[in-house]
């Protein structure tokens, strides 16, 4: 069964984005043995970085239940990288993740981008398939993000 998702903009520090974000950032710390995402030794994925000019973060509505949320945000070399991309346990299995990493490579084309990266971690075999599935090729350690073991990126 795949469900429908819209994609609207939002910021990840308010509102329904604020919540999936905290949902996704209890659930890493559940994983990854206490992790916090907004550490000290993380690369940083705030307001800031997935806001404008340069970055954007989005919440996908099935109906009135806001279901997933992503961002993209610019790295120095002027490409971008994926961040934040959470799917909620009720929408899990349904199509919506490939939704999501297809409204944010449409976000970072709109953006200006025309290569995005991302990294996951060794415990989210999930992500990775699905990254590989969509044609990301791994890649040399981007970003110093301690915990990932995979770093893809992919031509938008």
């Amino acid at each position: 069964m795949r469900l429908t998702v819209e994609f609207r903009p939002a910021a990840v520090d308010s509102g329904e984005g604020r919540e999936l974000a905290g949902a996704m950032a209890a659930e890493i710390a559940e994983i990854y043995d206490g992790l916090v995402l907004d550490g000290p030794d993380m690369p940083k994925a705030g307001a800031a970085e997935l806001g404008p000019p340069g970055g954007t973060f989005l919440v996908g509505w099935a109906g009135e239940e806001a279901v997933c949320c992503g961002g993209v945000k610019r790295l120095p070399d002027g490409t971008c990288e994926i961040k934040r991309m959470y799917v909620a346990p009720a929408a899990r299995g349904q199509g919506v993740a490939r939704q999501l990493l297809h409204a944010l490579e449409d976000a970072a084309r709109a953006l200006g981008y025309t290569v995005a990266r991302l990294d996951t971690g060794p415990k989210q075999p999930h992500a990775r398939t699905l990254y590989e599935s969509e044609g990301y090729t791994e890649i040399a350690n981007f970003n110093q993000n301690p915990i990932a073991t995979y770093f893809a990126e992919k031509a938008l």
